[in-house]
């Protein structure tokens, strides 16, 4: 059974997506099937939650829709139906889950941009 899982596990291992840390910015790149059609749907936000384990990792985008309606979406990180992920830039957060930012509206939502990137510490 153990074999089995670790087959599984690199078979998804590699699909060329970026890490992803909590306060990114990201475009999600989505294969949206609709009857008989495929077309992509791009889905911008901010990483505001990262859930590992293995297989069953998510990670959590959240956007301002129209009207200043919160919107959030939770997506497998190896799931078939993502096709690319695009990280736009990093933000420096000193929390692992960036609920706060549900209550941010206007400039008190911002996160500071990180230029230079150093995450293996």
């Amino acid at each position: 059974m153990v074999d089995l899982v670790k087959y599984l596990e690199e078979q998804n291992a590699d699909r060329g997506f970026p890490e992803l840390f909590p306060g990114d910015e990201v475009k999600v790149h989505l294969r949206i099937v609709e009857g008989n059609r495929e077309r992509i749907q791009v889905v911008p936000g901010v990483v505001i939650r990262l859930r590992k384990g293995g297989n069953n990792q998510t990670f959590t985008v959240r956007r301002i829709a129209s009207h200043g309606i919160g919107v959030e979406r939770t997506f497998l990180y190896k799931s078939p139906r993502i096709e690319k992920i695009e990280v736009l830039r990093h933000s420096k957060v000193r929390r692992a889950q960036l609920y706060y930012m549900r209550d941010r509206r206007g400039k008190s939502a911002r996160l500071k941009e990180v230029r230079k990137v150093n995450r293996n510490k």
